[in-house]
């Protein structure tokens, strides 16, 4: 009777032996970010890498989409959270942490970005170059940017006389140092909080891509929006899509590929992509709202790229002083973009 059971638990065992590997090998992964799924980055770039990733998978990979935060925590936490483990992919602003990517700001700096897939083929190629070492704990996915970021305000600002003393919001570091060189009171804050500040006065508008005036509500909550001479924006963020590192090593080297090949440049420009298409809904739902569409002329660009000059001195003074190559960073990023631009 022992030598039977025996017997039968090691046939048992073996069985299980068999099965562990396939059943280990099924993953589920929670994606955390702060949007709203309705917005064009979840909707037009995330749940369709996420259908990818679970055919391409053959269903092995699950991934469980959390938007709006809601998970917990501030958007400023999401790159810690992936980083710590807390979940397991997370899209998210770099701008939101200062300091954290210093390299990744020579995209932010005035009049860098063309439309958002070349801005992010670019970046993508610029972050591959100069920031292999600045995810520690990270896979990346992609990085990517916005397009065009525009002035989205109360009063008209048709020039840069115009911008003087007038509070807006601005996402990162960079960009809030570059209002205020232009002689604007800039007040940074997390995206999903403009509507209310500009509904209660603490604000007098928001600089944003106009695909993000859409979820905001922007074209009911101003009645002006300047661009510039050439389509090339005022300014970028940067984006960060990235899995935690012992996560993704944990995976069979399937399930690593899968990831692999949706990864990097082209992920980064179907990013852009997204933004791009839900930029043209968004100016033409001003268009729509009777807004003022202004366009500064060759000349009026050619002042305020002037008047932020000392941002990008400044920044690269900075980046030097800290051991970098400020001007090659600048010039690198800058040829990255005219070479998708051609």
């Amino acid at each position: 009777m022992l030598k039977k059971l025996l017997s039968a638990g090691l046939v048992a065992a073996g069985m299980l032996a068999v099965a562990a590997p396939a059943g280990a090998q099924d993953v589920t992964l929670k994606l955390h970010q702060l949007l709203p799924l309705k917005a064009a980055i979840p909707d037009k770039f995330i749940n369709p890498w996420i259908e990818r990733v679970q055919t391409q998978s053959g269903g092995r990979i699950k991934v469980e989409h959390y938007p709006s935060m809601q998970l917990g925590g501030k958007p400023p936490e999401l790159a810690q959270q992936v980083t710590d483990g807390a979940v397991d992919i997370i899209w998210t602003v770099m701008g939101y942490t200062p300091g954290r990517f210093p390299r990744a700001e020579a995209f932010e700096l005035p009049f860098m970005v063309a439309t958002a897939e070349e801005t992010s083929v670019a970046f993508q190629k610029y972050a591959d170059k100069h920031m292999q070492n600045d995810f520690p704990g990270m896979q990346v996915i992609a990085v990517h940017t916005h397009g065009p970021g525009l002035i989205h305000s109360k009063a008209p600002v048709s020039s840069l006389e115009d911008l003087k003393g007038m509070k807006l919001r601005g996402p990162t570091r960079v960009i809030t140092g570059m209002l205020e060189q232009l002689g604007a009171v800039a007040i940074g804050m997390p995206v999903p909080a403009v509507p209310e500040a500009v509904s209660k006065g603490v604000i007098d508008g928001a600089v944003i891509p106009w695909e993000v005036t859409l979820p905001l509500k922007m074209a009911e909550l101003v009645g002006n929006h300047t661009g510039f001479e050439g389509d090339r924006g005022l300014y970028t963020a940067t984006f960060l899509f990235a899995m935690n590192k012992a996560r993704y090593d944990a995976l069979p080297d399937d399930l690593k590929k899968v990831i692999d090949d949706n990864s990097g440049v082209e992920a980064a420009r179907l990013a852009g992509r997204a933004m791009d298409e839900v930029d043209k809904i968004g100016m033409a739902k001003a268009q729509q709202a009777g807004n003022t569409i202004i366009t500064l002329d060759a000349a009026e660009t050619a002042r305020w790229k002037e008047a932020a000059t000392p941002v990008v001195d400044g920044w690269i003074a900075e980046m030097d002083g800290k051991g970098m190559d400020g001007a090659g960073m600048v010039k690198d990023a800058r040829d990255l973009v005219a070479a998708e631009t051609k």
